[in-house]
């Protein structure tokens, strides 16, 4: 849940390459419920609190909570380098800029202006888990 769900698409549209795929308007404004693609992944996002609809009190935005945020959103697309690169040029915080992980990603971690942290991935090699968990105690 965001706090603009149309400003939050547009974002995801232009620094994630998002696509909107079904919208419901709320009957006091803004969006009750949204359906966006990035990569393969469907996602689902409305304005927090929408007016005029029961139930959806408790929905809350990052803000809300102080800028915190309990969920961490991880997406695998083709290319995490320019995928950070073409989000920082939107607006994103760029949290960890992109590279190689033990677990055999390369990675970055971002947050959008509203407030959520994502994680992009590309799979770079497949680690048995062996090896995974050297490379985990060698990381410390």
């Amino acid at each position: 849940m965001v706090d603009d769900a149309a400003a939050a698409i547009d974002f995801y549209e232009r620094a994630f390459g998002a696509r909107e795929d079904f919208r419901i308007d709320a009957p006091g404004g803004g969006i009750l419920h949204a359906e966006i693609t990035v990569g393969r992944s469907a996602l689902m996002l409305g304005d927090a609190g929408s007016p005029g609809v029961p139930g959806l009190s408790s929905f809350v935005a990052p803000a809300a909570l102080g800028g915190g945020t309990s969920v961490t959103l991880h997406v695998f697309v083709p290319d995490v380098d320019e995928l950070a690169e073409r989000a920082r040029a939107a607006g994103a915080e760029i949290i960890e800029p992109p590279q190689d992980t033990f677990h055999g990603d390369r990675s970055t971690i971002l947050r959008d202006p509203s407030g959520h942290i994502w994680v992009f991935l590309t799979h770079i090699e497949d680690v048995p888990e062996e090896e995974l968990l050297r490379r985990l105690a060698a990381a410390g």
